[in-house]
């Protein structure tokens, strides 16, 4: 029971990332119409810019002189305030390239939803290909110090860092902010009817060009999130976003490709359901981790053969 329970604790981590990712997918989706399978790469992007501007650039911008694990922002304002800094830091970087990538390519294309999801195909090799030649295809990581288990969980046989704490207290905040924005802001409200109808929005006069330029930088910028919360659980490297991808459209599809309030509850559910996958082994089904991404992706072909619009459809 406790190994399920550990398990479960760890679906919830991991489902701040899925949730992050999920939520900007089908923030894309909603205004711009086509699936963007750039999308994992923009998260590895962030998780990339995050790692430079907490021991790389920011030594050389402060004097540092070496990006050790104590130089650069890690040395001038202590590791978790510099962590704090470079999240931000890989957010806007992310939104940047995701603009970048708008204007000089997707707003460029006169063609269908298909011809752009193929295009964000090529979107998503040249940003991977910019990553491995900056970085290599050596893994990294943040200099961080490890922590052991908070004390307080031992008792419920469960295992928890202040890094999960961080990552799942980080994902409720920004969602919050994102509920927030939709609902009660004129950002939002524009949002909303832009999605609705693009033509009924720009002929009520809103300009419909800035409310996608601020789609792109919101749901990249909380893509970049969650590729910053992943790179604390794994080590960094070219493909992670890639190799996420899968499982966030599931999380997409499950909840309503459009829907942002459904991302959050597929991302939830398949960020859990992917952790446990190795838990059922306790109960006599022959199945380990390997195959969690496999279990996703039988969700996701079964939610589109059972309620293709998902749980919440295509609202925003």
């Amino acid at each position: 029971m406790s190994a399920t329970l550990q398990y479960l604790v760890n679906g919830l981590v991991y489902s701040g990332v899925i949730v992050l990712a999920s939520i900007g997918l089908s923030l894309v989706y909603s205004i711009r119409g086509f699936a963007n399978f750039a999308h994992g790469d923009t998260m590895t992007v962030g998780a990339y810019a995050a790692l430079l501007a907490f021991s790389g650039t920011s030594a050389l911008l402060v004097g540092g002189g070496n990006a050790t694990a104590g130089g650069g922002l890690a040395g001038l304002l202590g590791g978790p305030a510099a962590f704090v800094v470079a999240l931000a830091v890989g957010m806007v970087v992310a939104a940047i390239v995701a603009i970048a990538s708008e204007r000089l390519v997707y707003s460029k294309l006169d063609t269908s939803a298909v011809g752009l999801l193929i295009a964000s195909i090529g979107v998503a090799f040249v940003m991977r290909a910019i990553v491995q030649i900056l970085f290599g295809n050596i893994q990294q990581a943040y200099a961080l110090p490890r922590s052991g288990p908070l004390p307080g969980f031992g008792a419920l046989g469960v295992a928890v860092t202040a890094r999960d704490v961080v990552v799942v207290v980080a994902t409720i905040a920004l969602v919050a902010a994102l509920h927030v924005l939709l609902q009660y802001t004129s950002l939002g409200r524009q949002m909303r009817a832009t999605s609705d109808n693009r033509d009924l929005a720009r002929a009520s006069g809103i300009r419909t060009n800035r409310i996608v330029d601020a789609t792109w930088a919101i749901g990249a910028g909380l893509a970049g999130a969650g590729g910053v919360f992943l790179g604390l659980s794994l080590r960094l490297q070219p493909l992670m976003g890639f190799n996420l991808l899968l499982v966030v459209f599931a999380a997409v599809i499950l909840g309503g490709i459009g829907s942002v309030y459904g991302a959050m509850i597929g991302g939830l559910v398949i960020g859990v359901i992917h952790e446990l996958v190795p838990a059922l082994s306790t109960y006599g089904v022959p199945i380990n981790a390997q195959y969690a991404n496999t279990v996703a992706f039988l969700i996701m072909v079964a939610i589109l053969l059972l309620r293709p619009r998902g749980i919440m459809g295509e609202a925003v």
